[in-house]
């Protein structure tokens, strides 16, 4: 039986990828600093562990008969743009810590296979109506923010042990994640959290805020389409950094109309002052299509297996609780995914 390690098995991604490994035959090892918030992880073992300290790092690898096979290392500090802005130093410190004792301390022990989570936000901005950007228009190098930097940092990192200690790395840049059991409030949720909270708080015929002009572009993953790409990449040949998104395109106004429909509400939108980041996104897929990734679940079929969860919590925070509503859960642990194909 293969053994993992998954770290930052207790945040929203993280928890689904320990699902998806024990789903696959693994025994799986959880890591991170907090418990997971929403479920109970299906992992073998779970530490809690500061991986900001090297100590920590090494402990989370240590096994009495041998290295892990795979590592995935997800860990990071990180949340919605809001938290990207205001938190630079935070971000760029924890991550960058956390990162650099987790890959000196697998290479160190002689983990075969690595994986590390990026992110699009090591590109520039774009505007819309450009042609699709491939992995290479990450250099020249100028990400949008602090988090960005640290990412593309991160990677070099990463393949540079990986070509000194002779440990396969993967390294998938993720677009925006959504699904259920992923933080919906406190301001570290992503948009489709988000704005499925100020809906669901909304009343029918409402108003909710959305920050800038609501025009700005982004593609939107299901947590579950994710977490295939990053299996599927961790076992494949692709040496270099590969993209990993839903090639679906939407405003945060259509985001809104989008989640207004699932939820059978009329919502007027106010745009306010607040930060929206880059101003679109359009990158390309055709490494993570050369492996037999396509993603399954589109935004429509995804903001309904989403919204009922998110909604069930507001409703449980008023009443003192947290719920889990049954058409959600079982959805997702059963791995079931719907959809047509559509751009």
């Amino acid at each position: 039986m293969k053994r993992a390690l998954v770290c930052g098995a207790g945040g929203f991604i993280g928890g689904h990828l320990v699902q998806k490994l024990k789903d696959e035959g693994y025994w799986v090892r959880g890591v991170d600093i907090k418990e997971h918030e929403f479920r109970t992880l299906a992992a073998d073992e779970f530490c809690l562990l500061d991986l900001r300290e090297p100590e920590s790092a090494e402990a989370a690898l240590a096994l009495p008969d041998g290295p892990f096979d795979e590592v995935y290392q997800l860990a990071a500090d990180m949340g919605g743009m809001g938290f990207i802005h205001s938190a630079e130093c935070e971000i760029m410190r924890n991550s960058a810590l956390v990162n650099i004792n987790m890959t000196h301390a697998a290479a160190n022990a002689g983990v075969k296979r690595y994986f590390f989570s990026s992110s699009v936000c090591v590109y520039r901005d774009m505007q819309p109506g450009e042609p699709e950007m491939d992995e290479s228009g990450a250099y020249p190098a100028m990400p949008d923010n602090e988090y960005g930097w640290e990412k593309l940092y991160a990677e070099r990192m990463a393949q540079a042990y990986g070509r000194r200690f002779g440990m396969v790395v993967r390294i998938a840049r993720f677009q925006n994640t959504y699904g259920p059991y992923g933080t919906w409030t406190g301001g570290r949720e992503k948009a489709p959290a988000a704005i499925c909270r100020k809906v669901a708080e909304a009343e029918d015929g409402g108003t909710i805020e959305v920050w800038g002009d609501g025009t700005a572009i982004r593609s939107y993953t299901y947590v579950s389409d994710l977490v295939d790409g990053i299996y599927r990449l961790m076992h494949s040949d692709i040496s270099l950094p590969t993209n990993l998104g839903c090639p679906q395109y939407v405003s945060v106004d259509e985001l809104v109309a989008t989640v207004a429909e699932v939820a059978g509400k009329e919502i007027h939108i106010e745009h306010v002052p607040g930060p929206v980041g880059v101003q679109s996104r359009n990158f390309s897929n055709a490494r993570a299509y050369s492996i037999g990734w396509q993603p399954k679940v589109w935004l429509r079929d995804g903001i309904a297996l989403t919204y009922p969860w998110v909604e069930a919590q507001v409703m449980a925070q008023r009443q003192g609780g947290i719920v889990e509503p049954a058409e959600a859960g079982a959805a997702l642990l059963s791995g079931s995914r719907t959809g047509a194909r559509h751009e």
